[in-house]
């Protein structure tokens, strides 16, 4: 996989770029064990749930879906606890964790740990 920057890219995110593509050379989901992918911006938090095998997305959830006032760790542990509902109704019980190139920390952690307080084992 090869990514082309633009002059303006920050350094920041052509490092947490270069960070995901060498995590996802080893994260691979499967139909018995799909991917759940997070993405973090300034604002929100997103989370999808990928099969890797036929390249489609089974389930997807944001902060913007949900009605919550809550900011930062709050709103995306809810994220986490939401999207393990949505997934344990369409039978996925493990998923593989892909951090998407950002630290394991902060409003991540927080989804992470709100995804397996809702069932999900990663």
């Amino acid at each position: 996989m090869k990514i082309k920057f633009s002059k303006h890219t920050s350094p920041k995110t052509v490092n947490r770029l270069k960070k995901k593509i060498r995590i996802r050379k080893v994260v691979n989901g499967s139909a018995e064990r799909p991917r759940l992918c997070v993405f973090r911006s300034a604002k929100h938090i997103y989370a999808q749930i990928i099969n890797d095998v036929t390249h489609s997305t089974v389930l997807t959830i944001s902060s913007l879906s949900l009605d919550s006032k809550a900011d930062g760790k709050e709103t995306a542990k809810q994220v986490g606890m939401k999207i393990a509902q949505e997934a344990n109704k369409k039978g996925i019980k493990q998923v593989v964790f892909d951090r998407n190139g950002f630290i394991y920390h902060g409003r991540v952690q927080s989804l992470a740990e709100g995804a397996r307080e809702g069932g999900l084992n990663f």
